[in-house]
Protein backbone atom coordinates (compact mmCIF):
# COMPACT_ATOMS: atom_id res chain seq x y z
CA UNK A 1 0.00 0.00 0.00
CA UNK A 2 0.99 3.03 -0.39
CA UNK A 3 1.95 5.61 2.94
CA UNK A 4 2.31 4.46 6.55
CA UNK A 5 1.19 1.08 7.47
CA UNK A 6 -0.12 2.66 10.84
CA UNK A 7 -0.36 6.54 11.12
CA UNK A 8 -0.87 7.38 14.95
CA UNK A 9 -1.40 11.19 15.28
CA UNK A 10 -1.94 12.53 18.81
CA UNK A 11 -3.19 9.44 19.99
CA UNK A 12 -3.90 8.83 23.75
CA UNK A 13 -5.77 7.19 26.25
CA UNK A 14 -6.70 7.29 29.56
CA UNK A 15 -7.99 4.46 32.22
CA UNK A 16 -9.31 6.87 35.20
CA UNK A 17 -6.93 8.92 36.53
CA UNK A 18 -3.85 7.35 34.63
CA UNK A 19 -2.78 8.35 31.05
CA UNK A 20 -1.27 5.22 29.60
CA UNK A 21 -0.74 6.61 26.31
CA UNK A 22 0.00 10.32 25.71
CA UNK A 23 -0.24 12.36 22.56
CA UNK A 24 1.57 9.34 20.58
CA UNK A 25 2.75 10.24 16.61
CA UNK A 26 3.95 7.54 14.85
CA UNK A 27 4.23 6.15 10.93
CA UNK A 28 5.27 2.58 10.36
CA UNK A 29 6.27 2.12 6.75
CA UNK A 30 5.64 -0.89 5.17
CA UNK A 31 7.52 -4.13 4.72
CA UNK A 32 9.63 -3.70 8.00
CA UNK A 33 9.71 -5.02 11.59
CA UNK A 34 9.13 -2.35 13.55
CA UNK A 35 10.46 -2.37 17.49
CA UNK A 36 8.32 -0.47 20.25
CA UNK A 37 10.35 -0.37 23.03
CA UNK A 38 9.63 0.41 26.44
CA UNK A 39 10.12 -1.22 30.24
CA UNK A 40 6.82 -2.58 31.82
CA UNK A 41 3.59 -0.52 32.19
CA UNK A 42 5.22 2.53 29.25
CA UNK A 43 1.84 1.34 27.24
CA UNK A 44 2.89 -0.69 24.78
CA UNK A 45 0.36 -2.96 24.86
CA UNK A 46 -2.62 -0.59 25.16
CA UNK A 47 -0.63 0.56 21.83
CA UNK A 48 -1.51 -2.30 20.47
CA UNK A 49 -5.09 -2.22 21.27
CA UNK A 50 -6.13 1.08 20.12
CA UNK A 51 -4.33 0.10 16.86
CA UNK A 52 -6.54 -2.98 16.32
CA UNK A 53 -9.41 -1.15 17.04
CA UNK A 54 -10.09 -3.11 20.23
CA UNK A 55 -9.82 0.09 22.68
CA UNK A 56 -11.36 3.41 21.70
CA UNK A 57 -9.01 6.43 22.11
CA UNK A 58 -9.14 9.19 24.52
CA UNK A 59 -7.49 11.58 22.63
CA UNK A 60 -6.02 11.80 18.44
CA UNK A 61 -6.66 8.83 15.24
CA UNK A 62 -5.16 6.18 13.74
CA UNK A 63 -5.12 4.90 10.95
CA UNK A 64 -3.97 1.24 10.29
CA UNK A 65 -3.60 -0.65 6.49
CA UNK A 66 -5.39 2.01 5.61
CA UNK A 67 -8.61 2.11 8.16
CA UNK A 68 -9.67 4.15 10.94
CA UNK A 69 -9.31 2.55 13.77
CA UNK A 70 -12.59 3.80 15.86
CA UNK A 71 -14.80 3.25 13.22
CA UNK A 72 -13.14 0.07 10.61
CA UNK A 73 -11.45 -1.91 13.51
CA UNK A 74 -13.51 -5.07 11.68
CA UNK A 75 -11.30 -4.44 8.78
CA UNK A 76 -8.08 -4.07 10.43
CA UNK A 77 -8.38 -7.34 12.16
CA UNK A 78 -9.51 -9.27 8.74
CA UNK A 79 -6.33 -8.27 7.04
CA UNK A 80 -3.93 -8.16 10.17
CA UNK A 81 -2.58 -11.39 12.62
CA UNK A 82 -1.70 -11.22 16.48
CA UNK A 83 -0.26 -12.66 19.01
CA UNK A 84 -0.82 -10.46 22.35
CA UNK A 85 -0.83 -12.37 25.76
CA UNK A 86 -2.13 -15.90 25.24
CA UNK A 87 -1.00 -17.64 21.92
CA UNK A 88 -4.66 -18.93 21.38
CA UNK A 89 -4.06 -22.58 21.01
CA UNK A 90 -5.96 -25.54 22.11
CA UNK A 91 -3.69 -28.08 24.36
CA UNK A 92 -5.55 -31.31 23.70
CA UNK A 93 -5.37 -30.92 19.52
CA UNK A 94 -2.57 -31.43 18.14
CA UNK A 95 -0.89 -28.97 16.20
CA UNK A 96 -2.11 -29.32 12.86
CA UNK A 97 -5.46 -29.85 14.42
CA UNK A 98 -4.79 -26.45 16.01
CA UNK A 99 -4.07 -24.34 12.78
CA UNK A 100 -6.71 -26.59 10.77
CA UNK A 101 -9.29 -24.93 13.06
CA UNK A 102 -8.31 -21.51 12.74
CA UNK A 103 -7.94 -21.91 8.88
CA UNK A 104 -11.20 -23.07 8.72
CA UNK A 105 -12.54 -20.32 10.58
CA UNK A 106 -10.76 -17.97 8.27
CA UNK A 107 -12.48 -20.15 5.30
CA UNK A 108 -9.53 -21.36 3.93
CA UNK A 109 -10.08 -24.52 1.19
CA UNK A 110 -8.72 -27.92 2.35
CA UNK A 111 -6.06 -27.90 -0.61
CA UNK A 112 -4.83 -24.35 0.27
CA UNK A 113 -5.26 -25.07 4.07
CA UNK A 114 -3.11 -27.94 3.94
CA UNK A 115 -0.63 -26.52 1.92
CA UNK A 116 -0.43 -23.73 3.90
CA UNK A 117 0.18 -25.41 7.41
CA UNK A 118 3.02 -27.30 6.12
CA UNK A 119 4.29 -24.41 4.47
CA UNK A 120 4.17 -22.91 7.88
CA UNK A 121 5.50 -25.60 10.15
CA UNK A 122 8.84 -26.63 8.00
CA UNK A 123 10.51 -23.83 8.78
CA UNK A 124 9.63 -23.85 12.14
CA UNK A 125 10.76 -27.47 12.69
CA UNK A 126 7.60 -28.59 14.06
CA UNK A 127 6.39 -30.12 10.99
CA UNK A 128 7.51 -34.09 12.10
CA UNK A 129 5.49 -33.26 15.34
CA UNK A 130 2.42 -32.08 13.83
CA UNK A 131 0.50 -34.90 15.18
CA UNK A 132 1.50 -34.40 18.90
CA UNK A 133 -0.53 -32.99 21.70
CA UNK A 134 0.55 -29.31 22.13
CA UNK A 135 -0.02 -29.31 25.60
CA UNK A 136 3.17 -31.68 25.72
CA UNK A 137 5.33 -29.03 24.06
CA UNK A 138 7.63 -27.17 25.51
CA UNK A 139 6.88 -23.70 26.24
CA UNK A 140 9.09 -22.40 22.42
CA UNK A 141 7.56 -24.99 20.83
CA UNK A 142 4.16 -23.62 21.67
CA UNK A 143 5.02 -19.94 20.80
CA UNK A 144 6.74 -21.02 17.24
CA UNK A 145 2.96 -22.09 16.61
CA UNK A 146 1.21 -19.41 17.73
CA UNK A 147 3.46 -17.39 15.50
CA UNK A 148 2.61 -19.96 12.55
CA UNK A 149 -1.72 -18.90 13.79
CA UNK A 150 -1.16 -15.59 13.30
CA UNK A 151 0.43 -15.80 10.22
CA UNK A 152 -2.05 -18.43 8.72
CA UNK A 153 -4.04 -16.29 6.82
CA UNK A 154 -1.64 -14.43 5.07
CA UNK A 155 -2.09 -11.11 6.84
CA UNK A 156 -0.61 -7.54 5.68
CA UNK A 157 0.42 -6.66 9.00
CA UNK A 158 1.26 -8.74 12.29
CA UNK A 159 1.32 -7.22 15.73
CA UNK A 160 3.76 -9.18 18.35
CA UNK A 161 3.31 -8.31 21.70
CA UNK A 162 6.55 -9.30 23.54
CA UNK A 163 6.91 -12.61 21.79
CA UNK A 164 9.94 -14.21 23.80
CA UNK A 165 9.47 -12.58 27.36
CA UNK A 166 8.35 -16.23 28.85
CA UNK A 167 10.91 -18.20 27.36
CA UNK A 168 14.65 -19.17 28.24
CA UNK A 169 17.75 -17.53 26.35
CA UNK A 170 18.24 -20.50 24.15
CA UNK A 171 13.93 -20.52 23.20
CA UNK A 172 14.55 -16.70 23.17
CA UNK A 173 16.60 -16.96 20.19
CA UNK A 174 15.37 -19.87 18.62
CA UNK A 175 12.25 -18.43 17.98
CA UNK A 176 13.98 -14.36 17.04
CA UNK A 177 15.54 -16.42 14.26
CA UNK A 178 12.89 -18.84 13.08
CA UNK A 179 10.80 -15.11 13.18
CA UNK A 180 13.46 -13.22 11.03
CA UNK A 181 13.48 -15.52 8.36
CA UNK A 182 9.66 -15.96 8.33
CA UNK A 183 8.81 -12.25 8.17
CA UNK A 184 11.33 -12.11 5.55
CA UNK A 185 9.69 -14.46 3.29
CA UNK A 186 6.37 -13.62 3.82
CA UNK A 187 6.87 -10.14 3.27
CA UNK A 188 4.71 -8.96 5.99
CA UNK A 189 5.28 -5.79 8.13
CA UNK A 190 5.79 -6.43 11.71
CA UNK A 191 5.12 -4.14 14.45
CA UNK A 192 7.14 -5.65 17.83
CA UNK A 193 6.53 -4.53 20.81
CA UNK A 194 9.73 -5.49 23.17
CA UNK A 195 11.63 -4.66 26.32
CA UNK A 196 14.26 -7.14 24.85
CA UNK A 197 17.13 -4.73 22.92
CA UNK A 198 18.75 -7.54 21.67
CA UNK A 199 15.95 -8.91 19.75
CA UNK A 200 15.14 -5.14 19.17
CA UNK A 201 18.69 -4.80 17.38
CA UNK A 202 18.80 -7.33 15.28
CA UNK A 203 15.41 -8.05 13.96
CA UNK A 204 14.37 -4.07 13.57
CA UNK A 205 14.77 -1.69 10.51
CA UNK A 206 13.16 1.10 12.88
CA UNK A 207 12.39 1.29 16.14
CA UNK A 208 10.28 3.64 18.94
CA UNK A 209 11.30 4.41 22.47
CA UNK A 210 8.35 4.89 24.43
CA UNK A 211 7.97 5.42 28.73
CA UNK A 212 5.02 5.95 30.55
CA UNK A 213 3.31 6.49 27.57
CA UNK A 214 5.46 9.34 25.66
CA UNK A 215 7.60 9.02 22.73
CA UNK A 216 10.91 9.46 23.43
CA UNK A 217 12.77 8.86 20.13
CA UNK A 218 12.70 6.48 17.12
CA UNK A 219 14.73 5.35 14.03
CA UNK A 220 16.69 3.34 12.52
CA UNK A 221 18.35 1.64 15.69
CA UNK A 222 22.09 2.82 13.94
CA UNK A 223 21.05 6.35 13.54
CA UNK A 224 19.77 5.99 17.58
CA UNK A 225 23.21 5.12 17.92
CA UNK A 226 24.51 7.82 16.24
CA UNK A 227 22.64 10.11 18.74
CA UNK A 228 24.30 8.24 21.62
CA UNK A 229 27.74 10.09 22.83
CA UNK A 230 30.09 8.15 21.94
CA UNK A 231 31.61 5.23 24.04
CA UNK A 232 34.94 3.66 26.23
CA UNK A 233 34.81 0.82 27.90
CA UNK A 234 37.70 0.16 30.42
CA UNK A 235 38.64 -2.02 32.18
CA UNK A 236 41.31 -2.75 35.50
CA UNK A 237 41.47 -1.64 38.77
CA UNK A 238 41.73 1.16 41.10
CA UNK A 239 39.57 3.52 39.49
CA UNK A 240 38.94 5.54 42.90
CA UNK A 241 36.15 8.01 43.51
CA UNK A 242 38.78 10.61 43.41
CA UNK A 243 39.96 9.69 39.83
CA UNK A 244 36.40 9.46 38.80
CA UNK A 245 35.80 12.84 39.96
CA UNK A 246 38.64 14.52 38.09
CA UNK A 247 37.32 12.16 34.66
CA UNK A 248 33.83 14.31 35.43
CA UNK A 249 35.47 17.64 35.30
CA UNK A 250 37.09 16.70 31.64
CA UNK A 251 35.12 18.47 29.35
CA UNK A 252 34.83 16.02 26.46
CA UNK A 253 33.55 13.50 29.12
CA UNK A 254 29.62 14.01 29.88
CA UNK A 255 29.59 10.85 31.50
CA UNK A 256 31.11 8.29 34.17
CA UNK A 257 29.47 5.22 34.99
CA UNK A 258 30.79 1.89 36.70
CA UNK A 259 29.20 -1.29 35.22
CA UNK A 260 30.12 -4.36 36.07
CA UNK A 261 33.50 -3.53 37.37
CA UNK A 262 34.23 -1.78 34.28
CA UNK A 263 34.49 1.83 33.77
CA UNK A 264 31.73 3.10 31.51
CA UNK A 265 32.59 6.97 29.64
CA UNK A 266 30.39 8.73 27.33
CA UNK A 267 32.56 11.18 25.62
CA UNK A 268 31.96 13.99 22.86
CA UNK A 269 32.00 13.60 19.07
CA UNK A 270 35.41 14.28 18.73
CA UNK A 271 37.06 13.01 21.93
CA UNK A 272 40.06 11.27 22.59
CA UNK A 273 40.44 8.63 24.87
CA UNK A 274 44.21 8.61 24.84
CA UNK A 275 44.63 11.05 27.08
CA UNK A 276 42.26 10.31 29.38
CA UNK A 277 44.03 6.58 29.96
CA UNK A 278 47.16 8.59 30.31
CA UNK A 279 45.11 10.04 33.43
CA UNK A 280 43.93 7.26 34.93
CA UNK A 281 47.54 5.48 34.77
CA UNK A 282 49.37 8.47 36.16
CA UNK A 283 46.52 8.60 39.46
CA UNK A 284 47.27 5.12 40.08
CA UNK A 285 44.60 2.96 38.25
CA UNK A 286 45.78 -0.53 36.70
CA UNK A 287 44.19 -0.32 33.27
CA UNK A 288 44.20 -3.61 31.79
CA UNK A 289 42.06 -3.18 28.35
CA UNK A 290 40.28 -0.37 26.34
CA UNK A 291 37.65 -0.26 23.58
CA UNK A 292 35.75 2.69 22.18
CA UNK A 293 32.54 2.37 19.95
CA UNK A 294 29.29 4.04 20.02
CA UNK A 295 27.38 1.32 22.41
CA UNK A 296 24.23 -0.71 21.50
CA UNK A 297 20.85 0.19 21.50
CA UNK A 298 20.64 -0.45 25.17
CA UNK A 299 23.09 2.23 25.95
CA UNK A 300 20.49 4.16 23.71
CA UNK A 301 17.28 3.20 25.89
CA UNK A 302 19.00 3.26 29.10
CA UNK A 303 20.43 6.76 28.38
CA UNK A 304 16.61 7.90 27.70
CA UNK A 305 15.20 6.25 30.45
CA UNK A 306 17.61 8.03 32.41
CA UNK A 307 17.27 11.54 30.77
CA UNK A 308 13.39 11.44 30.91
CA UNK A 309 13.39 11.25 34.89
Amino acid sequence: MAGPVIRAEQLGRVFDSVRALDGLDLDVPPGIVFGFLGPNGAGKTTTIRLLLGLLEPSSGRATVLGYDTRRQGDRIRERSGALLEHPGLYERLSAEDNLAFYARAWKLDRVARDGRIRELLEPLGLWERRGEAVGQWSRGMKQKLAVARALLHRPSLLFLDEPTASLDPVAAASLRDDLGRMVSREGTTVFLTTHNLVEAERLCQRVAVIKQGRLLAVGHPDELKVRNATRAEITGRGFSDSVLARLRERAEVSRVDMRNGRLVLELAESAEVAPLVTLLVESGAAVEEVRKDRGSLEDVFLTLMEEDR
